[in-house]
């Protein structure tokens, strides 16, 4: 029984893309590891970039400083 868990932030991810992660994701445990579909679980945790780092930096203040160049 695989357990997936994909972590993006919340910046406008669709329900369209989701739904590509998760069946692309199902998929590949399918293809790779012969896992079945029906107990292949995946779930997608939206993170608010106020709540995400990378390095010193909160992900919130990056896309700024990017926004911003």
């Amino acid at each position: 029984m695989p357990y997936v868990n994909i972590k993006v932030t919340d910046e406008g991810v669709t329900a369209e893309q989701k739904e590509a992660l998760i069946k692309g994701t199902t998929q590949l445990l399918v293809d790779v590891l012969n896992k079945d579909p029906k107990s292949t679980f995946v779930v997608i945790d939206e993170v608010n970039t106020d709540n995400w780092g990378i390095g010193y930096d909160v992900v919130t203040v990056l896309r700024q400083a990017t926004n911003n160049s």
